[in-house]
């Protein structure tokens, strides 16, 4: 039956144990119903086993038929000709049992049931019903163990895909980190050296960081704070008064989740594109909004780039999002400020990649 369960999709133990009794009792209730209504006794002994023979032996064999086929053309590309096969080989080996067995186990009835030609045809066309019937389930419940199996196979690869793509945007992180903290670094080792041995410290607690989450998805808010706090500390050395930053989250929010890096990558960016000077300080601010969305604002005074933004960062942060949470970033452009909405997330929204 294991083998059953393999070739079949299914295993059919049960349905041959109830099947064929079944089949047998309303198939011999139909053709037999005066020997049934004059004497119930030999009706369940002769007829009824008689049916069974039939019954088993039919079903046995277009059973083996079935499987035959469903080992021989196993593929989906098959299928035509698996069930096409199946049909006429099952229609011809029904005549051939049929043609064996009559001779055989009629007489055992002792002359007690009808033999004539309307009622012979009657038990034929029934018959074949019955078997076209049971063929059917057998094909019905490959299909469906098919389909199945080819939605579980494509789920499958859907989640390998995806795991694909996260591990590939999460890997642009930790580069695009050390690359800006580098060129920080460049910075401050002409101007100061004691603040460049103290920038490379705190660039050492924030990396530890950075390697003890690299294998998560998603980090609570209050960790990534905790982290923003000691990577703000990194943008203090070099860009003092000059970059003003403000957080105001609630303790009650802290335990929901953020994407690990997001307000690094978010800083970094309003860095990137934006002045940052005395005459025109860049304030950062970083506020809840509807007690899920976390926004991440900066005022408007971008540098005159030869070269357009790529968008990396952001677009990381969006696909990993995306890809995590089916949960979409809002970037919002103003005259006057660039916001980006960030979702806070549950632990128990996450989709299992």
């Amino acid at each position: 039956m294991n083998k059953a369960k393999e070739i079949f999709g299914f295993d059919d133990k049960w349905l041959i144990i109830i099947g064929i009794p079944t089949i047998t009792l309303l198939m011999n209730a139909m053709m037999f119903a005066d020997i049934m209504l004059e004497d119930l006794l030999f009706f369940f002994t002769a007829c009824n086993g008689i049916g069974l023979i039939y019954t088993a032996v039919l079903w046995l064999a277009f059973r083996q038929v079935v499987f035959f086929f469903a080992q021989r053309f196993s593929k989906q590309e098959d299928t035509f000709k698996r069930v096409a096969g199946q049909l006429v080989v099952v229609f011809v080996l029904f005549f051939v049992l049929k043609g064996i067995m009559d001779p055989l186990l009629h007489p055992l009835l002792d002359g007690r049931a009808k033999t004539d030609f309307s009622h012979e045809v009657a038990m034929t066309i029934g018959s074949l019903l019955v078997t076209f019937l049971v063929l059917g389930i057998y094909i019905s419940m490959g299909f469906y163990q098919q389909l199945q199996k080819t939605m579980v196979e494509k789920e499958r690869l859907v989640k390998e895909n995806l795991q694909s793509q996260l591990e590939s945007l999460k890997n642009q992180v930790n580069p695009h980190f050390l690359f800006n903290s580098l060129n920080t670094l460049s910075y401050l080792i002409p101007e100061d050296p004691a603040k460049a041995e103290n920038f490379v410290q705190k660039l050492s607690k924030a990396y530890r960081y950075i390697l003890e989450i690299r294998e998560r998805e998603l980090t609570t808010l209050e960790e990534e704070l905790g982290f923003l706090d000691s990577f703000n500390c990194l943008l203090k050395e070099r860009f003092g008064d000059n970059l003003r930053i403000s957080i105001k989250v609630p303790e009650t929010v802290k335990n929901l989740q953020i994407l690990p890096l997001s307000l690094q990558m978010l800083f970094e960016n309003a860095i990137k594109h934006n002045i940052v000077s005395k005459q025109h300080p860049l304030h950062i601010d970083v506020f809840l909004e509807k007690e899920d969305r976390l926004v991440v604002r900066n005022n408007l005074q971008l540098k005159n780039q030869e070269q357009p933004s790529t968008k990396i960062g952001l677009e990381n942060i969006k696909s990993r999002y995306r890809l995590l949470t089916k949960k979409e970033v809002d970037i919002i452009i103003t005259q006057q400020h660039f916001i980006v909405v960030l979702p806070l997330v549950s632990p128990d929204a996450v989709v299992t990649a």
